[in-house]
């Protein structure tokens, strides 16, 4: 069996640094085509985006896909809620988990998957600022010993 190949076209860096992602899903979006095309060439951002379930749908607020330059008439709203394509079980255990205290959908990375335009979200859970002090101290921890390392390498 081919493996299908995966090109990405935005991250969101901030989320990991953010959150505790405690489980992910694949989910489609519904596009229309001049949006595909603008995702093609790669302009899309999902830094101040969030994802929410409503009345069983899932719909990802505030991604934008810039308008495609050959696009005219066609182009759509670069700022308008796209509806994530998800089976009804994961959407039902996603209203399950959402109820608990604490939890939200983020948006992680859009990325191709063949000829598909797919999104990974995250089930999170917010960090505390001591939280973020603890990886950023184990960060530091690490780049130092790699480079300890490397310099008794040589």
């Amino acid at each position: 069996m081919a493996k299908i190949s995966e090109k990405l076209i935005a991250t969101n860096k901030k989320a990991r640094h953010d959150y505790f992602i405690e489980d992910t899903y694949e989910a489609g979006i519904v596009l229309h085509g001049t949006e595909v095309k603008s995702l093609r060439a790669g302009h899309c951002s999902i830094k101040e985006s969030f994802v929410r379930v409503d009345n069983g749908e899932v719909i990802i607020y505030g991604m934008h896909i810039n308008p495609y330059e050959k696009g005219n008439i066609f182009n759509k709203d670069p700022l308008r809620p796209k509806k994530l394509m998800l089976h009804k079980y994961e959407i039902n255990k996603l209203v399950g988990k959402l109820n608990e205290k604490g939890l939200t959908l983020v948006p992680l990375r859009v990325y191709f998957k063949g000829s598909l335009v797919k999104m990974e979200i995250g089930l999170a859970r917010g960090k505390k600022l001591y939280d973020k002090r603890q990886d950023i101290a184990k960060r530091d921890i690490k780049r130092e010993s790699e480079r300890d390392f490397k310099i008794r390498m040589r």
